[in-house]
């Protein structure tokens, strides 16, 4: 962590010093605000996490709940969140307390006898090894708990306004803050009270109902499957082998999907309860928990699980179901005006719950918009950026809804039915990196370069996310993982991976770290404004091929050795070096030329260029960065 460039600091260095809005912050929710938070779900406090990075944006947070979430639905964390926890700062926090899944045992019904069940399979949870973090279980909750307590840390010191919900909005472009929201105190002194308020941009996380998405027009397209489940956390005694172990049980009776939970001895079970008929107006959903349990029981024979206590069930019927956009612009106004509004997480795409993406996707959504408004809000990017979010976004809540469709319909299908008895633990290993997170790849546009020089860095594919390995510091040998390096502090990642020269050598490495740190047209000058510091920004970091103890690092020029904080100290720690029998060369199929490699600052790949193109990496930057 870097926290002394101010000074020397002797407390929690996690708690930031307010800022901007942080300072003084109003108790009571304000007239007019820039950012209004509808929600505090998953993607409503991970936006707010990145929002507090940007103090000058004054971001407010609603939630009609009277305090905190105390019991969340969703519970599987995919390996891509747990990334997104470091770069928050509590992935190893949380990652104590979780549940992790190390394999997934797959049961049927027994040849001999097809009344009962047997394993018939224990692939690993992470076959192809697709990230150094774990998939793991851990309730909704925490998570959000997590998310707001950085926020909180943040210097913009943001904290929800509980007690408060949306009750509809009004958009006239020509006022300053051009959206009105009504809202109403559903809790507290104020209680039934309305008012209305102001914002520049308001953003819908406020669930399948979301009245948010309603107040805009849109509306959630699908169908439902016809299918229920019942899902339970429960205490419980039972003989059943793996019951600490994650499950896909398929007998003669119904499936089941099977999750321990964090903390030992609670477990969920999603039970299935069959086809659901076309007039049944919802009725399935007062299945009484007492014929869930009955089911279970059926459906594990010849095993059985005494219930001692329930923490929290439901029924639900799977339904798929997506808007056109994620915003308030309409395909043929794209272009003409700004987004205002914007919906995230159910709001705008709901599945089943048995692939465990919910939660994850709406959490990346979330990310997806809060550094792009905090950009466009402090005056770094031009509001075109805004565009981008609906763009990216719905493409992959709807490649989610097709695996989702596929998976829950193969959960629920007899294992006779299927075209193979290994076919559903196939599919399982076969699509693993999809619900890890790993497979969203963000077409070419205003931030995602194109593909011409992919080649150079074969293992950082445009438009996926940074993929982590270990490189070695040079001043001080730390190992560390490249990735976990950059948190989401909104500024953008140039990983320089150097050229066969040795640091300081005549090479285009260094011809490069000088027009980056020098020329008018580079985006560290370019973009520069008066009062900031060099890494204010950008975060520029070099690794070279040769072993740590090669390399000197008074040779290494001035732009990957940044001066930080009133005091222009030389900030070391971004020179670093391959490891021998773990290159990030090889490991990362990195051309020994070099290759320049632009992240985003939600830490996907924006661009992979050559270390000569210099004018191509301008043109990028200026296609959306502003100069005032």
């Amino acid at each position: 962590m870097l926290f002394h460039q101010n000074g020397y600091v002797s407390e929690d260095p996690r708690i930031e010093e307010a800022r901007g809005h942080g300072i003084d912050r109003p108790e009571d929710l304000p007239d007019t605000m820039d950012v209004l938070i509808v929600g505090s779900g998953p993607a409503g406090v991970i936006a707010a996490a990145q929002l507090s990075q940007y103090p000058e944006v004054s971001t407010r947070l609603i939630e009609r709940r009277p305090g905190r979430l105390e019991i969340g639905q969703a519970d599987g964390i995919q390996a891509r969140s747990v990334e997104t926890f470091q770069s928050f700062g509590f992935a190893q926090e949380i990652i104590q307390e979780a549940f992790m899944l190390r394999e997934m045992c797959f049961w049927n019904p027994d040849p001999t006898n097809p009344q009962n069940i047997v394993r018939t399979g224990r692939p690993a949870d992470d076959p192809h090894g697709v990230s150094e973090f774990p998939h793991m279980i851990v309730n909704q909750a925490r998570v959000m708990d997590y998310f707001l307590r950085s926020a909180k840390r943040g210097p913009g010191k943001i904290e929800p306004d509980y007690g408060i919900e949306f009750v509809g909005l009004e958009i006239n472009q020509d006022h300053e803050h051009p959206v009105a929201v009504t809202v109403r105190y559903a809790a507290g002194p104020r209680e039934g009270e309305e008012r209305t308020v102001r914002a520049k941009y308001v953003f819908g996380c406020d669930g399948a109902a979301s009245r948010v998405r309603k107040s805009i027009g849109r509306k959630l397209e699908g169908q439902g499957a016809n299918h229920a489940w019942g899902v339970m956390d429960v205490l419980a005694n039972t003989d059943f082998p793996d019951i600490r172990t994650k499950c896909a049980i398929n007998s003669v009776s119904g499936s089941i999907l099977l999750i321990p939970r964090e903390g030992g001895l609670l477990f969920r079970m999603y039970v299935d309860l069959g086809e659901v008929p076309e007039d049944d107006n919802h009725e399935i959903r007062k299945t009484p928990v007492e014929e869930v349990i009955r089911r279970a029981n059926q459906i594990i024979h010849p095993f059985s699980v005494d219930v001692k206590s329930v923490a929290w069930s439901s029924v639900y019927e799977v339904g798929h179901r997506l808007t056109d956009h994620f915003d308030d612009v309409d395909t043929e106004d794209r272009g003409t005006r700004c987004p205002r509004v914007f919906i995230a997480g159910d709001a705008c795409h709901t599945h089943s719950a048995k692939a465990g993406q919910g939660m994850n996707v709406s959490m990346q959504d979330g990310w997806n918009l809060g550094w792009k408004l905090g950009a466009v809000l402090s005056g770094r990017a031009d509001a075109s950026l805004l565009d981008t979010y609906s763009e990216e976004r719905q493409v992959i809540a709807k490649n989610l809804i097709d695996f989702d469709r596929e998976w829950s319909t193969l959960m629920a299908t007899p294992q006779d039915k299927l075209p193979d008895p290994k076919y559903l633990e196939e599919f399982y290993v076969k699509t693993a990196e999809f619900p890890a997170g790993f497979m969203t790849e963000y077409q070419p546009s205003l931030i995602v370069a194109g593909t011409e020089h992919q080649d150079l860095a074969k293992g950082f594919p445009v438009g996926k996310r940074f993929k982590s390995t270990e490189v070695q510091r040079v001043c001080d040998a730390m190992v560390v993982h490249q990735g976990h390096e950059a948190t989401a502090d909104g500024r953008w990642r140039i990983h320089v991976y150097a050229d066969a020269a040795v640091a300081g050598a005549d090479s285009p490495t260094t011809a490069f770290a000088q027009w980056l740190h020098n020329d008018p047209t580079s985006p560290l000058v370019a973009f520069r404004r008066e009062g900031d510091g060099e890494a204010t920004l950008f975060d520029v970091d070099v690794t070279y091929q040769q072993p740590y103890d090669q390399v000197d690092i008074n040779a290494v020029p001035r732009a990957f050795k940044p001066q930080v904080g009133p005091f222009e100290l030389n900030y070391w720690e971004r020179v670093c070096a391959a490891i021998p029998g773990n290159d990030i060369f090889e490991q990362r199929t990195i051309s020994r030329d070099g290759a320049v490699v632009v992240v985003r600052p939600d830490h996907y790949v924006a661009a992979v260029l050559p270390l000569d193109a210099t004018a191509e990496l301008a043109e990028f930057f200026s296609g959306f960065l502003r100069r005032d």
